[in-house]
């Protein structure tokens, strides 16, 4: 959809041209931010659909931004890095964010995974507006807002990314129904997984957590072996 706005955050000016290039070209607006103090500014000033982040910039890196705005927005967050070991993404997951590439990339691969989330936060906001009567998910100790992106457990409010909010919802929407990895993948990413779940498993990992240290207990995220996931409550 033409016109969304996104924050390209890169401290290699020619990555930043590129990658704005290319977005334009598909109609989005783009914002460019050369450090961490910029992209915050940005981040607390605009309305953003997307962030393109560096992992490795000067001053504040693309962790330390990832996590500080995550306190105030969900904003689907792609980190960009030049390592690509496995502890690195699950630490730019960790932190928040909800895709990774390594550098070099390949530009057209980047700007299907920017369509594709884009595309799924979309999807979200109108499965939420058509189904009004559904704006509110219930369960012993959690309530999910689908409006406003919020999700409060034993009454207090917890942070959850893009993606872990769109996890969580997919799962209590259908309780006691097993999803397989790769339709979770495909369902949060709307893409084919090649194999790959180290992505979900953090979010799986990330989410069952948070309602683990938030709960009664009388809801979970189940592993069934060899399977896949589903939420159970009692």
């Amino acid at each position: 959809m033409s016109g969304e706005t996104i924050l390209i955050v890169d401290d290699d000016e020619d990555i930043r041209e590129i990658i704005s290039i290319y977005l334009e070209n598909e109609g989005y607006h783009v914002i460019l931010a050369a450090d961490g103090k910029e992209a915050l500014n940005y981040v607390f000033s605009v309305k953003l659909d997307l962030i393109i982040l560096d992992m490795m910039l000067p001053g504040l890196d693309g962790i330390e931004v990832c996590q500080e705005l995550r306190k105030e927005v969900s904003t689907p967050v792609i980190f960009l890095s030049c390592k690509s070991t496995s502890d690195d993404k699950t630490m730019g997951l960790m932190a928040g964010g909800d895709d990774y590439m390594s550098k070099p990339f390949d530009t057209g691969e980047l700007i299907a995974r920017v369509k594709a989330h884009l595309r799924r936060n979309r999807m979200l906001r109108q499965v939420e507006t058509d189904n009004t009567f559904e704006r509110l998910i219930f369960f012993p100790g959690l309530t999910i807002d689908l409006d406003s992106h919020t999700v409060l457990l034993e009454g207090e409010e917890v942070a959850f990314s893009p993606k872990e909010f769109q996890l969580l919802v997919l799962l209590t929407q259908n309780p006691d129904i097993v999803f397989s990895s790769e339709e979770l993948y495909q369902k949060l990413w709307g893409a084919e997984s090649l194999g790959d779940y180290r992505t979900l498993m953090v979010h799986i990992s990330k989410v069952r957590k948070k309602i683990k240290q938030n709960s009664d207990k009388s809801i979970s995220i189940q592993t069934i072996k060899g399977v896949g996931y589903k939420f159970c409550t009692g």
